[in-house]
């Protein structure tokens, strides 16, 4: 499949360079609040009074509520100003964290977590994903997009491990102070709200270059969902997308760290340290996902590299201790992300300059969509000794479902940049 042409303005590589700069601050920032909240979650709104039924369902649709927020702001955003998008959901992840902090009614939080954008799982929600990676297409050559995405999801990584690292002990270092563990959590919540007005702060001063330029944007971004001739193979790939996200969904961070908590006793402060080094080696092999690439292909590297890291998905439960079990998770990190920087630009390859943010969306969306799904069916069987490590098996299964009708359907259509 051949990628569409497209027409660029002229702008200085030093304004391209500046805008890519900001844009990677800001995948930084959001991304260390993610992980930073993440790994203590599940365990701040238990000690809030709320129910694993309620704290399930919660999740689910703080996913869903992201999902659905997604949806408007990407499809709109090569109309509307991708800045201008990027701004308000910046400004929706502020209001999140400020409203679960605030209080513990349950019929609040679900508002807040329908409207708002919050990452329980410590990996990208919200319309920003969409919208970054197609302003970084604007303003980088097609031969460097692969390139440039695995240094962009290498970043993500890095600041997730830091996040998490660092929100587990600083609740830790709270509570030694003397602090109430559910306190303690909530710190962790206020200053997740501080970095969504960090976030508008940077986004504000993006320069029009990641805008769309394409001739004739206007009308033929109107159709439906922003897209027009690259509709069916971005539905094709958001099913399976949404196959992918779903299964992963009954493994998400917060939910393996109420795990590893549960089943071994874990703290928080160890929490961080686990899943610290888990994103940095997921970092790691973005940028050996990017040079796999350019040898085998997108499609290839997307598949090869996670088929294993599913398989090693099944054996963490079935691990005696938790050295060992945390061994296997690392020992998955280190190639279970290497999909992720060849499909987003396996995505922006294969359509229009002016689809690539509601392309990036709707593919985006519909992975929020199945992973908002999996929580509501993860919590319970986390309350339940007999089924307590079944979610990690469906996840393993499903995902090697997905890669195997990913690689039939496409290896056809291969590209390596």
């Amino acid at each position: 499949m051949k990628s569409r042409p497209e027409k660029r303005v002229d702008f200085t590589a030093d304004t391209a360079q500046r805008d890519m700069s900001l844009l990677f601050a800001c995948r930084f920032f959001r991304m260390f609040a993610y992980g930073f909240v993440s790994v203590v979650l599940v365990l701040y709104l238990v000690s809030r009074g709320l129910s694993q039924a309620q704290v399930g369902l919660l999740l689910s649709l703080t996913l869903l509520g992201d999902t659905l927020i997604s949806l408007w702001m990407s499809t709109t955003a090569d109309r509307l100003g991708r800045r201008r998008m990027l701004q308000a959901g910046a400004v929706l992840m502020l209001l999140a964290g400020i409203v679960f902090a605030w209080t513990p009614n349950f019929h609040v939080l679900l508002i807040a977590a329908i409207i708002g954008v919050l990452s329980p799982s410590g990996h990208e929600v919200g319309p920003f994903l969409s919208i970054e990676q197609a302003s970084l297409s604007q303003i980088v050559p097609a031969h460097r997009r692969t390139h440039i995405f695995a240094w962009y999801n290498m970043a993500g990584s890095f600041a997730t491990a830091l996040g998490a690292l660092s929100g587990g002990a600083f609740s830790q270092i709270l509570q030694d102070a003397g602090l109430t563990p559910g306190v303690s959590y909530q710190a962790v919540v206020l200053a997740y709200a501080m970095v969504g007005l960090i976030l508008a702060g940077l986004f504000a001063i993006v320069s029009p270059a990641v805008e769309t330029h394409t001739a004739n944007t206007t009308s033929r971004a109107s159709g439906r969902f922003g897209l027009h001739q690259s509709r069916n193979v971005v539905l094709r790939l958001s099913a399976l997308f949404s196959l992918d996200a779903f299964a992963g969904g009954f493994v998400m961070q917060s939910i393996i760290a109420y795990w590893f908590h549960m089943r071994f006793g874990a703290e928080p402060a160890t929490l961080g340290g686990i899943f610290f080094a888990a994103n940095i080696l997921a970092g790691i092999s973005a940028l050996l996902a990017a040079r796999l690439a350019g040898r085998i292909g997108l499609i290839r590297t997307m598949v090869f590299t996670h088929l294993p890291s599913n398989i090693l998905l099944f054996l963490v439960p079935l691990m005696p201790s938790l050295s060992l079990a945390v061994a296997v998770l690392l020992l998955r990190f280190t190639i279970s992300q290497m999909d992720v920087p060849t499909r987003q630009s396996y995505v922006m390859a294969v359509v229009s300059p002016d689809e690539r943010s509601a392309a990036a969306g709707i593919t985006g969306v519909a992975r929020s969509i199945g992973a908002s799904i999996s929580p509501m069916l993860t919590v319970p069987l986390l309350a339940n000794p007999v089924l307590f490590s079944v979610p990690f098996f469906l996840a393993g299964g499903l995902k090697i479902i997905y890669d195997l009708i990913l690689f039939h359907s496409y290896r056809s259509s291969e590209r390596t940049s």
